[in-house]
């Protein structure tokens, strides 16, 4: 059995090459498809499966191009409801491939349709690939299907049927390979983790510990942080199918006067350069989302949907690999791209030490997420979680406020988004970690 995880860092998604005598199924397959069909060509494998363990809501799946440029079949549970053409799975049923079999476990609890796969080789069972259902160190959100007509206790109870009666079921030494690492938002304690066994889980996983279903339901379904907005779009772009990615890359260099025609008509400009070097020149109005971080899930996450975008990067290499992230997590409205700001009116972002922070007196608005802002903050900072400042705007109305963050990626993008609305805004350059260091008092 020849066996690959392909682990995608920026939006913590693990996807699986699963080949045996000639034949392959690759599960949970992101959107740009080469390297599988590049793997299986090297491999001497024929593609005869795509397997979707659910319907993902945090990334768009390449499920229908792979399988159009493989010839494969697509397989997804029975409650997906998908309008592509597919295998219907239930629990129980078997695909071979090769020397091994795929066994089909129904997992519903994330998702109505959750299915976890057992390879079972020679006989004897030997790895799950287990979508996101379990996690290593967590289990799945059960929050995410609820515009579908269930409610999060609902789903919490079925998740507890699927790990208690299914996978704990399993032999101590099964591998468990899930979707998702450290990061994803389908969990909240994702390890860093991306593989592990099941008798590990068992002894260390929080949610497999013994108690009641009824416990287990309150648990889950207590402090549940917001989904991002862009989820629901992407499980319904992937229960369709999305369009070939080459649709979407052809988003080519725009001059200036394009540009600013664009720019004209209401188009965001998306700069996603890092923050040093956006703050030292960028064209007014725009929006800092650094390519290095968590770049596509930010903007999925600020970003108003469908919003027509000019992305300014540093090269061209950078703006179509930006294009491309977009398009992973459904944003497909990039008119074109700029190289440099060049030719556009620019202006700077006033960034400050945390001594000169200190010094100033101003208002502090903290993005970081409620736990961290609890962990330790400026002193009279208030907490805004970046993911709430779009629709929480109104709510800063000092003349002169100062953002901050963790190490100053959130603030950048923070800051971007105040000026934007017309605040007169300065970035703390280091954020709370730099504060910490410099020995500043902490609340």
């Amino acid at each position: 059995m020849l066996f690959r995880q392909f682990y995608l860092g920026c939006l913590a998604h693990a996807s699986y090459l699963v080949g045996s005598d000639g034949e392959a199924a690759i599960v949970d397959p992101q959107r740009d498809v080469d390297h599988y069909l590049d793997v299986a060509a090297r491999e001497g494998l024929t593609i005869r499966y795509v397997i979707e363990t659910h319907l993902h809501a945090d990334f768009v799946s390449g499920h229908r191009e792979l399988a159009a440029r493989s010839g494969a079949e697509i397989v997804i549970g029975a409650d997906a409801g998908a309008a592509f053409p597919h295998r219907v799975v239930r629990d129980g049923n078997v695909l071979p491939l090769g020397t091994i079999d795929l066994h089909a476990l129904a997992t519903p609890g994330h998702t109505p349709e959750s299915m976890s796969w057992l390879v079972v080789e020679g006989g004897r069972p030997v790895k799950v690939l287990t979508g996101d259902t379990l996690f290593i160190g967590d289990v799945g959100r059960p929050d995410l299907a609820g515009a579908r007509g269930f409610t999060p206790q609902a789903m919490a109870a079925m998740l507890y049927d699927s790990l208690h009666a299914k996978l704990l079921t399993l032999p101590d030494d099964v591998e468990v390979w899930p979707a998702h690492g450290a990061g994803s938002a389908c969990g909240r304690n994702i390890s860093t983790e991306t593989s592990s066994t099941i008798g590990m889980q068992r002894r260390t996983n929080y949610a497999l510990q013994p108690m009641t279903r009824d416990a287990f339901v309150a648990m889950m379904t207590t402090d549940l942080p917001p989904a991002p907005p862009y989820f629901s779009r992407d499980a319904e772009m992937n229960r369709a199918g999305a369009r070939p990615l080459a649709d979407v890359m052809a988003a080519g260099p725009l001059p200036c006067d394009a540009v600013m025609e664009e720019l004209n008509r209401g188009a965001l400009p998306l700069d996603v350069r890092d923050a040093a070097q956006f703050a030292a020149r960028h064209v007014d109005g725009a929006i800092n989302v650094g390519l290095d971080g968590q770049f596509a899930s930010w903007c999925g996450t600020i970003l108003p949907h469908d919003a027509p975008l000019v992305v300014i990067a540093e090269n061209a290499a950078r703006a179509r690999e930006a294009i491309m992230r977009l398009a992973r997590v459904g944003i497909e409205s990039v008119s074109g791209y700029l190289v440099g700001t060049e030719g556009l009116p620019c202006l700077p972002t006033t960034r400050i030490t945390v001594d000169e922070l200190a010094a100033k007196g101003l208002e502090v608005v903290d993005v970081r997420r409620p736990a961290e802002y609890e962990a330790g903050h400026v002193p009279g900072a208030r907490n805004v979680p970046l993911a709430e400042l779009p629709q929480r705007l109104g709510e800063i109305t000092a003349a002169d406020v100062a953002v901050i963050c963790a190490g100053g990626y959130r603030s950048s993008i923070a800051a971007s988004l105040l000026a934007r609305s017309g605040a007169n805004v300065v970035d703390v350059a280091g954020g709370t970690s730099a504060w910490i260091a410099a020995g500043l008092p902490t609340v």
